[in-house]
């Protein structure tokens, strides 16, 4: 006799939120971040030019923004544990065509596939999978979630690079496949067992809250966006350029590890930090604070002439790189309101996930008319401040709230 899976009693709260953010971990380190270690050994060779095997990025990007709004409508329904397996599922095939790419064509068909796993295994779908589970404790998940993920950038770069130097690209795509065959998606499975609970009701009082056609019609909205949407653009370029902007400063990879190992650490100690000292700030204040170390954090990278400089960025883009999670989960909350936050945050996803996209190639084609990487940071530090800007013009919000948001 089958057995219905609604019928199975789901894991208690802590063994649920400890398997997603293992499962996080893992999805992270290889879906977003591994691909800048694979840029040079695959040029070298297949011959492919940096902008060609760039786009293959830029198209998984364009993939996770487009499918993210479908991923949490079927989360919405009731499908998160299908969704979250599915896509570490999809992840694992993907590296495993990755591996096989000789042409390629065969490149951007895995590069789809990821996009695709991207939509329904990372932060976005675990955060809503939560919240649905757990609708009073969905706050204390998503930090841990966004705590143990953060180490994703620090084990991902030296065990990529190892496994590469030890076996070869090829072999090193199918084992980070392998794990997430074997691994990430058993762990997203076992955790989303059983049924979600009933929804709570709704609070009567949401007069003051804005609906979707409301903020849209608000210049907030719009600057918000653009916030957003160019630190979106700027870390997707950084992360897939960063291991040769590394080499054309002259770093040896064991430094560029030492450097690149920090970030991590880092942007778990901004969110602790946070949590220990700064619970009381607004979402706007702590906006503010993040979004100027960011562009600081690329200009230091950019002119850096030693490694206690690059260290110096590594905490730095790290501790704001952390927090930028912190100030995206409770800005529209804060500025628009909770009664239609699922809706007006979708929108303002697929706002910054779509044109992020554009981010490495675009910075590939920039590097055949600027003199190097050093222009190229140059110019991301600058964005970087534009997103600055623009969360300044966005101005406090209407209605008061603190970062923390409800209980």
């Amino acid at each position: 006799m089958s057995r219905n899976p609604d019928a199975v009693a789901p894991p208690a709260f802590g063994n649920t939120v400890a398997c997603l953010a293992a499962a996080q971990l893992l999805a992270w380190g290889a879906l977003y971040y591994t691909f800048s270690a694979f840029v040079l050994p695959m040029r070298d060779t297949l011959g492919w030019s940096k902008s060609a095997i760039m786009g293959a990025f830029t198209l998984g990007l364009a993939v996770w923004g487009a499918a993210s709004y479908g991923a949490g409508a079927a989360i919405d329904r009731g499908h998160g544990r299908a969704v979250m397996t599915g896509g570490t599922v999809l992840a694992g095939l993907g590296f495993g065509v990755w591996s096989q790419a000789g042409r390629i064509e065969l490149l951007y068909v895995a590069w789809a596939l990821l996009g695709m796993a991207m939509a329904m295994c990372l932060y976005e779908p675990a955060f809503s999978v939560v919240t649905r589970r757990f609708p009073t404790r969905y706050g204390s998940a998503i930090t841990w979630l966004t705590l143990v993920g953060g180490f994703a950038s620090t084990l991902s770069f030296p065990v990529t690079l190892w496994l590469i130097g030890a076996f070869g690209w090829r072999p090193a795509l199918a084992v980070i496949g392998a794990v997430l065959l074997a691994v990430a998606a058993p762990l997203n499975a076992w955790a989303l067992r059983g049924s979600d609970p009933p929804r709570p009701p709704r609070a009567a009082d949401v007069a003051d809250d804005a609906t979707l056609h409301e903020a849209l019609r608000h210049s907030a909205f719009w600057l918000l966006a653009a916030t957003f949407m160019l630190y979106s653009v700027v870390s997707a370029t950084f992360w897939a350029h960063v291991m040769p902007a590394f080499a054309s400063k002259g770093t040896s990879q064991g430094d560029a590890l030492a450097v690149l190992m920090w970030i991590g650490p880092s942007q778990v100690i901004g969110r602790l930090v946070f949590l220990g000292a700064g619970k009381r700030w607004s979402a706007r204040t702590l906006g503010l604070v993040v979004f100027a170390a960011m562009p600081l954090s690329l200009l230091l990278f950019a002119l850096a002439g030693g490694l206690w400089v690059l260290l110096v960025f590594a905490v730095l883009f790290g501790a704001a790189n952390g927090l930028v999670t912190i100030v995206r989960g409770h800005v529209v909350p804060t500025y628009f309101g909770h009664a239609h936050v699922g809706r007006i945050s979708g929108v303002l996803s697929v706002l910054s996930l779509v044109p992020r996209a554009v981010g490495p190639i675009a910075g590939a084609w920039m590097l055949l008319v600027v003199p190097g990487y050093r222009e190229l940071l140059l110019m991301l530090a600058a964005l970087a401040g534009l997103a600055w800007g623009a969360f300044v013009w966005a101005g406090a919000p209407s209605r008061r709230a603190a970062v923390t948001g409800p209980a």
